[in-house]
């Protein structure tokens, strides 16, 4: 089994589709018996936490505001700098068979022969959070095969910020009139992303006050933090304006991070508040309480992610008391 899931990882550096793919069947797999085998998958292929690996961005927004289109453009874009890109698409699950319903990974343009290009659906499993249980080991599986990774949350709502937890920088998507801004704002969600894009930006006037809206609400959700505005661009996916400037955004982003020293202990602390959650899944708070509480148990995660293991890893190590 070792040698196979060896020579499995090793297809998937190469970034062979059929390897990718199977890899992430197998992260995604939830039998018990199945957890060694994910581990030692994950642990083959490695580097989870290294900084100077692929550049994972998420994107979050409410339903309808036109996300797969964007990560389409976005994926086309990044494609014309030579730079590998992986798609993990999370869709809402079919009420009957549990499966993803596939709306969002129909909207995103795929040329079969670019082998550069992948995309995966998820189904959220129902999870709340806009991402299912198994989407961060599957980020590590495009981590370690693609140069950018782009997760691609259900729609969500007021409250589900899972995204920042698998991703180094958040994209929130708006619309125009629709209400999205005072309903984010009074939520909080709106302090969470790194970068935000005003979509459909063809609608003319309508896109432009929402665009005025937002910075009206950002200065007032940062007012007195001592952080920066962060950037605001215009696009739309049908026209492809403002395209390359979001991309721009989404990447001097990163250079920040690495500038400052900061991508690596983000990225930590963003894998050790998903393992947290994939604890508090399996045990409960009732576990969590077991374990010293959130606090303790958030920072005995936090070493084994320090030295290495995967967020699966680190929960498969921790039994409560």
């Amino acid at each position: 089994m070792t040698q196979d899931l060896q020579k499995l990882a090793a297809r998937v550096v190469a970034r062979e589709p059929n390897a990718v793919a199977r890899a992430i069947s197998i992260v995604e797999d939830r039998r018990a018996s199945m957890e060694p085998t994910i581990v030692s998958l994950l642990r083959e292929l490695g580097g989870a936490t290294d900084p100077l690996r692929a550049q994972r961005i998420g994107i979050t927004g409410p339903p309808g505001v036109g996300k797969s289109s964007l990560v389409s453009a976005l994926a086309r874009a990044a494609r014309s700098s030579n730079r590998t890109v992986g798609v993990l698409a999370v869709d809402p699950s079919s009420p009957r068979s549990g499966g993803a319903l596939l709306g969002d990974r129909a909207r995103i343009e795929i040329d079969p022969d670019d082998s550069g290009f992948f995309v995966r659906s998820m189904a959220s499993g129902g999870a709340l959070g806009g991402l299912a249980r198994a989407a961060g080991a599957a980020i590590d599986v495009l981590g370690a095969a693609y140069d950018v990774v782009l997760v691609e949350t259900t729609g969500v709502g007021q409250s589900e910020t899972d995204v920042e937890h698998v991703a180094d920088t958040v994209l929130m998507v708006i619309q125009p009139a629709s209400g999205d801004v005072l309903q984010f704002l009074k939520a909080g969600i709106i302090e969470i992303p790194d970068v935000f894009a005003v979509n459909k930006g063809d609608l003319g006037a309508p896109a432009e006050r929402a665009l005025t809206e937002l910075s009206a609400a950002l200065a007032t959700a940062h007012a007195g933090t001592g952080r920066g505005i962060p950037p605001m661009v215009l696009t739309s996916a049908t026209t492809r304006a403002g395209i390359p400037e979001l991309l721009s955004a989404l990447d001097q982003h990163r250079a920040e991070l690495v500038a400052a020293d900061k991508l690596s202990d983000r990225r930590i602390r963003a894998i050790s508040s998903w393992a947290l959650r994939l604890f508090r899944e399996r045990w409960g708070e009732q576990g969590v309480e077991d374990s010293g509480g959130q606090q303790a148990l958030l920072s005995l995660i936090e070493k084994k992610i320090r030295d290495g293991a995967t967020a699966v890893e680190a929960v498969s190590e921790i039994k409560p008391r």
